[in-house]
């Protein structure tokens, strides 16, 4: 018998593929809840069931969360799975779909609510004894004046942040007294327009750190795993380009001293799911900055290393089963490497929807390719660029650098622009080879190309 009778997908795209083979794998049922325009996607013609929810919009959509619970209730599924993006990380829902009798795929909403304010998460984590970046601990009030002690404690340069803030906005630097006032004022109201909360904190800012995070899966009975980290420096205006896991440079003790870590503080929260803590690593120590109650673009890198199949776990965890395996189970072996795959101009970076022409998956030893499109397929304009993710495996890093240069070779994709070029520029740049580098890295290295 299998865990759960049937699964809701409430998302598209590749994850959506992704999550339908996990079920399908555990001999779970699935429907599948699309857009108008979305009615040709690959997890929808696969999937057991398929129910549209609204049209091309994702407000009348894939964020309609009135029409995800009708679609649940009249298909008789027992849960929802949220994939990433539009409702994954939102409190709101995860209560709605508990309130109206199904299974959330993911944390408990007030583990989602806590940690989706990054004043409060930042708060928890201190508890928790999760290293943290020097800052305000807690949001900044409309005095000026305390501001400024607090940013003189701390030391120039600073950053002001929105403290429900996401996706590289509602942040600003700060690096003279001067200046501080009006980043205030501005940081305020952009968090207003963008995210509804006006909230904001500061903290040290860090100039040439890397983005490393630990994954960690957490059971409701209280046991708790890492399963190493990611290293996620690869970065275009804070939107991640590339992730390769392990991360070049940390050692076998550190991963094993800042997993810990990151356990307890599962523990500590009653954590359960699939979860990432992400850190600012800097001279040899890590930061905390937030952590993602959902599953990750980036997983496969952690599956390829860990055997460990991510989604199938997050199903198992929501269907009340304890994790299988202990921390001493858990071996780490290779090297892996995630290229996402974006329509978009590989020079000015805008999407460029379209039909696709010709396309045709690379393959070969240690290489997987997570994507929802097909010859003929039309991208639309309605959502993210993001068409697929190509994921190469080896025994060392050099080898599957070698391995993800032969795929993107092989890669037929016709007809719509793609950031290929961009990867395989990348994937020849002797910075990235040696590996080890920080957050601004890539963005300094296409600003000196545009100048050559």
């Amino acid at each position: 018998m299998p865990i759960l009778d049937k699964i809701v997908i409430a998302n598209r795209g590749e994850i959506a593929l992704r999550i339908l083979r996990a079920c399908h794998t555990l001999g779970i049922k699935v429907v599948a809840l699309h857009s108008t325009v979305d009615r040709n996607l690959k997890h929808v013609a696969l999937a057991d069931e398929a129910v549209c929810i609204g049209p091309a919009s994702s407000t009348d959509s894939y964020l309609n969360i009135p029409a995800i619970i009708a679609a649940t209730e009249v298909t008789d599924a027992q849960a929802v799975h949220p994939g990433y993006g539009f409702l994954a990380e939102n409190a709101d829902f995860a209560e709605r779909v508990e309130q109206s009798g199904f299974i959330f795929i993911g944390p408990r909403p007030e583990t989602i609510r806590l940690m989706g304010d990054k004043v409060s998460a930042i708060k928890a984590m201190k508890a928790a004894g999760v290293p943290c970046v020097p800052g305000s601990d807690g949001p900044l009030g409309d005095d000026v004046s305390s501001a400024l002690a607090i940013a003189r404690k701390i030391g120039y340069p600073i950053i002001i942040k929105a403290a429900a803030g996401g996706g590289g906005r509602g942040m600003r630097v700060v690096r003279t007294e001067a200046h501080l006032s009006t980043a205030l004022q501005l940081t305020r109201q952009e968090a207003r327009t963008a995210f509804g909360d006006g909230t904001v904190y500061m903290e040290k800012y860090l100039e040439n750190p890397r983005h490393i995070e630990v994954q960690v899966l957490a059971d409701e009975h209280g046991n708790a795993i890492h399963l190493g980290e990611r290293d996620c420096s690869t970065q275009r205006r804070h939107q991640k380009v590339m992730e390769e896991a392990p991360a070049p440079g940390i050692t076998p003790e550190q991963r094993a001293e800042i997993g810990a870590v990151c356990v307890e503080a599962c523990k500590r929260i009653a954590y359960r799911g699939a979860g990432t803590f992400e850190f600012l690593y800097d001279d040899g120590h890590f930061y905390f900055i937030e952590m993602n109650t959902r599953i990750q673009v980036e997983h496969p890198v952690t599956e390829a290393i860990t055997g460990i199949d991510l989604v199938s776990e997050q199903i198992r965890i929501a269907a009340g089963q304890k994790l299988a395996f202990s921390q001493s189970d858990i071996t780490f072996r290779g090297h892996a490497l995630e290229c996402r795959v974006n329509a978009e101009d590989p020079e000015t970076f805008m999407p460029c929807p379209g039909t696709i022409e010709g396309f045709h998956a690379p393959g070969g030893p240690g290489i997987r390719v997570d994507s929802h499109i097909y010859d003929s397929y039309r991208v639309p304009p309605n959502y993210d660029s993001m068409i697929g993710k190509v994921i190469a495996f080896g025994a060392d890093r050099s080898t599957a650098i070698a391995r993800m240069r032969i795929a993107l070779d092989e890669m037929i994709l016709n007809g719509i622009k793609t950031n290929i070029p961009l990867h395989n520029w990348l994937l020849t740049d002797p910075g990235f080879l040696r590996g080890g580098f920080n957050i601004h890295y890539l963005e300094k290295r296409l600003a000196e190309r545009a100048s050559d």
